[in-house]
This record gives structure tokens, sequence and C-alpha cells, in this order.
């Protein structure tokens, strides 16, 4: 297994306290679970401060739900998507920096990636609305024509988003690595010096262990047809998070399957169909792990061809892991592809 450091971040690990501990702690969060490895401390007052610790990152957490969850019918997002035709709404902060980075990423991928679809992610039953029928064209044609990012004005100035009428938001894309990120930056706020953050697969490490080793982390592998986890051999590859975020998109963690036919939760906004080429996952590095979530599923949407172009272009440390046979099929190999900026860091 091949140790790969790699130095987003050029600043020196801040030195630890002698009596540093290291203290897990986890919880649950936006339908799935959020873990923290960090350095504290020891003392009389280290459970008192492990409790604060605690309460502080669900609160983190608790905010990007109150904001941005498309399942809870409260939140500004939901109240947004209700709204009536030809408003302008007041976001909250968050709120209008996630959507106004996805809006970013939407113009710079071309649509392959855009917050809007929200009503046909919920026909294809991957949204709250959960049922087993599949959509038909007409009511996918219907709700492509209320979507599309270039509908999504916004008013940096006083943080405002126009509803034309029927605009429906989804940033289930983007929105975990943001609450990463979140949490990161309350724990630095708290002065711990060492941390590795876990949302839901997402990550996001900095500083270094009590062995003085930094947070090594294996990259997610999708795995093979058939299989319910990778193989042994198939998680070859480990990284050092020091200042640095791994998100990772996949076909193999949501899905239906109807008529013998499997469906991936991974929709291309352009066709409003789920993806049909073999690319199986992505994984993408980045100092932000917003950035890198949001990236992993625009380079999903765009295959791995037009994905490893985009990311070289981005000089975007990116993995492709693509499937050799159709995806039906019940082959187990696959095939590696890795943009220019992550073969430097692998042969470093």
């Amino acid at each position: 297994m091949k140790q790969v450091f790699i130095p987003l971040s050029f600043t020196e690990p801040p030195a630890l306290p002698p009596d540093a501990q290291l203290m897990p702690l986890s919880g649950h969060t936006m339908g799935t679970t959020w873990s923290v490895k960090l350095l504290v401390s020891g003392g009389p007052q280290l459970q008192n401060q492990l409790q604060m610790l605690e309460q502080g990152i669900q609160a983190q957490l608790d905010q990007v739900v109150a904001q941005m969850s498309t399942w809870l019918a409260s939140s500004d997002l939901c109240q947004f998507n209700q709204a009536a035709a030809g408003t302008w709404h007041r976001l909250p902060a968050e709120f209008f920096k996630v959507l106004d980075y996805a809006v970013f990423i939407a113009q710079q991928s071309a649509g392959a990636y855009d917050p809007s679809i929200g009503r046909i992610v919920n026909l294809w039953g991957f949204g709250p609305d959960k049922h087993d029928d599949l959509p038909g064209d007409p009511a996918l044609q219907d709700a492509k024509q209320s979507s599309g990012w270039q509908k999504l004005q916004l008013d940096r100035v006083n943080q405002r988003a126009y509803q034309p009428g029927g605009l429906a938001i989804d940033l289930s894309s983007i929105a975990k690595g943001f609450g990463v990120d979140q949490v990161a930056r309350y724990l630095e706020s708290q002065a711990i010096p060492s941390y590795l953050v876990e949302v839901g697969g997402e990550l996001r490490g900095f500083g270094t262990k009590p062995d003085h080793q930094p947070w090594w982390v294996e990259l997610e592998q999708a795995p093979a047809i058939g299989q319910a986890t990778p193989s042994a051999q198939d998680r070859m590859k480990i990284l050092a998070l020091h200042g640095l975020s791994v998100a990772t998109s996949g076909d193999y963690r949501r899905y239906i399957e109807k008529n013998g036919h499997r469906y991936s939760h991974t929709i291309d906004p352009r066709t409003t169909y789920p993806v049909t080429h073999p690319l199986a996952s992505v994984t993408v590095c980045h100092a932000e792990c917003m950035v890198a979530d949001a990236l992993a599923t625009a380079m999903m949407v765009m295959g791995a061809e037009q994905g490893l172009a985009y990311a070289n272009q981005l000089h975007v440390a990116a993995l492709f892991l693509s499937y050799d046979v159709v995806r039906d099929n019940t082959d187990n190999h696959f095939t590696e592809h890795m943009s220019n900026a992550m073969q430097a860091m692998l042969d470093a």
C-alpha cells in the first residue's frame, strides 16, 4: 500500500500539548453519521471539554440542516422552493455562500452540475418524495422547464435569491462537504491543534497525531459489481490529510433497480436522466470539502473522459474509477484514471 503525502497546506502543523490525548466524538446528521477524531489536553476538565466540543460540532451541522435540507420542511431551502413566483428572498449567510458557489460550478461545468434540479431528483425517487415508480418523459420535461441554473438570479450585495416560480434547489451534492468545512472551522476556533472530520464519507484533516504521523486515510474505492464493499486489493491508495479534504461521488452508494436495470442516483441535469456511462466513482482532493464535494459530482456526471479533462483544466487532484463493462453486467474489473495533479502526487 503506497502512502502519499499531499502538501496542499504548506503551514507547519501546530505544536501539540505535552499531555495531548486522541479522543473520538460522533453523532448523526443529514441522514448519515459524523465522526471526529481530535487531540485535546488531558486533565480534570477533559470530559467537560469533550461534551462542549460535541455539542458545538452538532450545532454546526444542525445549522446546515436547518438552512439547506431538502427533507426538513421548515428549512430555509424548502421555504424558498415553496415561495411564490416573482419574489426575492434574503438567505442566511451560509446558505447563500453554498448556493453562490453551486451556481459558479454550474456555469463553469456548462450545466453538468446544477443545484436547481430538485424537482427532477424527486421524480426519480431520490429526494424527500419517496416512491418506486420511474418518471415518464412528459413529467421530466415539465420539471426541466422550471429548472436550470440560469434561472437562479442572485443579489450578492444583499444576499438574496430570486424565485421565478416552481424552481426547486437541491444542495445535497455540496451541503455535506460544507458541513465538514464548518466543523473544521469550529474546531480551529476552539484552538484544537489536530483533527480528522468525517461526515458521510467526506473528510477533512489537519495537524498530526501524538506519534507525529499525519491523518492517513484510504481513498474510497467503488466495490465490484455485485459486491457490497471494495475488495482488499482495491484499497491501495492512502493520503495524508493536513489542510486537505477528500470527497467521493459514486453511483454505487444510491441507486434504484427496475426491470433488471440499475438507475444511478447521479442525474445529468442536461438530460434529466441518470448517467449511463461506465464511470463508477470520482474522488476529488481539495483544501475545501465544499469544493471537492461539488466537483466530484460534476465530474461524475461528465464521465471519465470529459471529467478528466475538466480536472486537468482546473489543476485538481482527481481519481476516476470506471467499470470495464456495462453496469448491469457482473464483471468485477475496473479501469483507473487520474488527473495530472493526482498523478504528480502519487509520483512524489
